[in-house]
């Protein structure tokens, strides 16, 4: 899978900052549970000297955007709002020793939701600068106007590059089309020449329903193999083994987790008891996400569903 710094795990294990901020007087929400990662960034800012004198986050995501969200609240702490503004993804990134490629949308998500949380001190709408842009990825709701800035903010110069800083066609690759044009302008006025052709394009991972035309990740062969190798059989044993070694730790805060059904990337879980009112349940999923996803080694999505849901989930 993925190569973390050692500082990136360290965040991801003892996340700096989690939890709600009972003293914030400004709150960031970004991203969308629906679409895989969700951010909200609280501050606490001294009316006077407006300098951030606390933050806190609650994230739904994988590891690298807890860990991405950690070492944001700790940047901006002790800076000015105009200080903190000019916090880039990158300075994120680098606070952390880097991030892997794929991985780097965590960071631009963390600028967002810092962005949002200073325009809700202000009280300025904040509408992410982008929201009435043309929608170009449907399957993480990403539009022209953001993907446009992030290519010119990162020097981005292909779709791989623009669905790792954004995840903007890494659902499907029905807008790779689109995101090509937009390359293709940026770039042009660089005096660069976009190549299609020759440019990489990343690896899809189908997250809607698997059907004849949008096959799930992990695809099962007339033999019941995955495309990893693993049986479908030994896929759910995997998947079993990770929800297993993860039950102790959440029975421990008197919470527990069940796996209630595989839709081939879609990992259907129940969380109970205190976890289920949990505010960090977003991190406890995100957590076992990224388990599973080292284990499998493949990207999947756990999706949080009542136990009575599931059959509509399922379609049965």
């Amino acid at each position: 899978m993925w190569d973390y710094s050692d500082t990136v795990k360290e965040h991801f294990f003892n996340p700096r900052n989690a939890g709600e901020l009972a003293a914030a007087n400004a709150t960031g929400d970004v991203g969308s549970i629906s679409c895989g990662d969700a951010l909200r960034l609280q501050l606490k800012v001294n009316p006077d000297t407006e300098i951030i004198e606390d933050a806190g986050f609650q994230t739904f995501g994988c590891g690298s955007a807890i860990a991405s969200s950690s070492a944001l609240t700790e940047i901006i702490k002790g800076k000015t709002l105009d200080e903190a503004l000019k916090v880039s993804n990158q300075d994120i990134a680098d606070f952390l020793e880097g991030l892997p490629p794929e991985k780097m949308h965590c960071s631009v998500m963390g600028r967002e939701a810092l962005q949002a949380a200073i325009a809700d001190y202000k009280g300025e709408e904040w509408k992410d600068d982008h929201e009435e842009g043309e929608l170009i990825c449907k399957c993480f709701a990403i539009d022209a106007v953001m993907i446009e800035e992030t290519i010119r903010a990162n020097d981005l110069s292909s779709v791989e590059d623009v669905t790792n800083y954004t995840k903007a066609g890494g659902g499907c690759s029905s807008c790779h089309e689109g995101i090509e044009e937009i390359l293709t302008k940026v770039l042009a006025e660089k005096g660069i020449e976009f190549d299609p052709e020759s440019a990489p394009k990343p690896q899809v991972a189908p997250l809607t329903e698997p059907t004849d035309k949008t096959p799930a990740v992990a695809k099962i062969d007339s033999e019941g193999s995955t495309d990893s190798g693993m049986s479908s059989f030994q896929r759910i044993k995997k998947i079993e083994a990770v929800i297993e070694k993860v039950r102790p730790t959440l029975q421990a805060d008197r919470g527990d987790i069940e796996l209630i059904d595989v839709q081939g990337n879609r990992i259907m879980v129940h969380l109970v008891g205190a976890c289920a009112g949990c505010q960090m349940a977003g991190m406890t999923l995100g957590g076992v996400q990224q388990q599973l996803m080292e284990a499998l080694g493949e990207f999947v999505q756990v999706i949080p569903v009542q136990k009575k849901a599931v059959h509509a989930v399922s379609g049965a």
